[in-house]
């Protein structure tokens, strides 16, 4: 297994052209990663509220809970 120095190193003795790849293909993969991540917590976010977890709430009281919350000390 490479070490993170090791793999900046091979990185930085590529080609420009390489190393732009190698960044779009970082970026592209990181943004895929993070759309799976926000697609699971909303699936199991979705799975709870059917399941019953959690209780039904107009837009004004959710609003009105977030400004409280805002204004509480955090702990």
């Amino acid at each position: 297994m490479n070490t993170l120095d090791q793999v900046l190193e091979n990185a930085l003795n590529s080609t420009y052209e390489q190393q732009e790849m190698l960044i779009k293909i970082l970026q592209n993969r990181h943004r895929e990663n993070r759309r799976a991540e926000i697609a699971a917590d909303a699936k199991k976010t979705l799975d709870d509220f059917r399941a019953g977890k959690f209780r039904q709430q107009s837009a004004e009281d959710v609003i009105v809970a977030l400004r409280q919350s805002l204004n509480e000390p955090e702990s």
